[in-house]
């Protein structure tokens, strides 16, 4: 009795703005008589597995609503122009189908669909001093840019200067997707995404210099639990979710859920001697660096 058609089924965040809503909704008067028909777009926060759904322990929360009167038409509520395919589908389902435009509001909590202008690459530097030693070791890591798409490798530069008498025996890189739960608790989760171990030996009094290629992708974590991912009706269409945007001025709370992620760098160096090893009990010298993971702008 009732027949609703949608373009497409994923919309982008632009960050200044959302893809509008549209669509066509037939209707068979005789049926309806003297009813209305209300069109309702929803945006909710879901926390909680499918499984747990039966015994209560899921928690939803609509923190978007919109809704249009589309039967009988109310003027000021109609589209004020229609999408080519708006307009085929009037034509192909004649007098009783109506239009519906919904613009979202620019305050939604989508994923960084974001400007193609970047920031700054980001670098990072710290320098360790180790008992034992006069002199200390440094280390520099930077990234090539500060926006990736999903799928892009991730270009890391380490550079190295070893003025200790230690020996850098490997270095790690990792990226971690960092997921803050801000509507529902304040759980907090960190998962590493993508690790890369490199057998690389840096020794004393010397300085080294190399870049490496990291790749997170969803297709080599599969198997883990409690990943964000971003919403699609097929799952087996999605990826890792896209980090948060963050506009000044917006609360939190609208958002649900806050992604990010960030790149990490170790050196895991050697212990001479008992005394380094008691007062170090961690042989890693790192740093970390944020980045930022989207879609490119369709």
């Amino acid at each position: 009795q009732l027949s609703l058609y949608l373009g497409k089924r994923d919309y982008v965040d632009n960050v200044d703005s959302v893809e509008s809503v549209d669509g066509v909704c037939l209707i068979d008067p005789e049926y309806l008589k003297d009813r209305k028909v209300y069109v309702t777009l929803t945006c909710a926060f879901r926390y909680g597995r499918d499984d747990l759904d039966v015994i209560g322990l899921t928690f939803r929360k609509d923190i978007y609503v919109l809704t249009t009167q589309l039967y009988p038409p109310v003027p000021d509520q109609a589209p004020k122009t229609l999408t080519p395919l708006q307009e085929k589908l009037m034509k192909k389902l004649g007098e009783n189908a109506y239009p519906f435009t919904f613009e979202v509001g620019a305050a939604q909590p989508l994923p960084a669909e974001r400007l193609c202008g970047t920031g700054p690459a980001p670098k990072a530097e710290t320098t360790r001093q180790f008992m034992m030693s006069d002199k200390p070791l440094h280390l520099e890591a930077s990234l090539d840019r500060e926006i990736y798409y999903h799928g892009d490798p991730i270009n890391v530069t380490v550079n190295i200067n070893n003025t200790t008498n230690k020996v850098v025996k490997k270095i790690k890189i990792s990226v971690d997707q960092i997921t803050d739960v801000v509507l529902y608790s304040l759980d907090k989760y960190t998962k590493t995404v993508c690790a890369e171990e490199i057998n690389e030996t840096v020794a004393a009094n010397s300085t080294f210099s190399k870049t490496y290629s990291v790749t997170p992708l969803l297709s080599a974590n599969r198997q883990k639990r409690g990943l964000a991912l971003d919403g699609k009706l097929k799952h087996e269409d999605t990826n890792l979710a896209s980090t948060t945007i963050l506009r000044p001025g917006m609360d939190k709370e609208v958002l649900g859920i806050l992604v990010s992620y960030k790149v990490k760098v170790n050196l895991v160096v050697s212990r001479g001697g008992i005394l380094d090893t008691a007062a170090f009990p961690s042989s890693d010298v790192g740093v970390e660096m944020p980045v930022i993971l989207m879609h490119p702008k369709p």
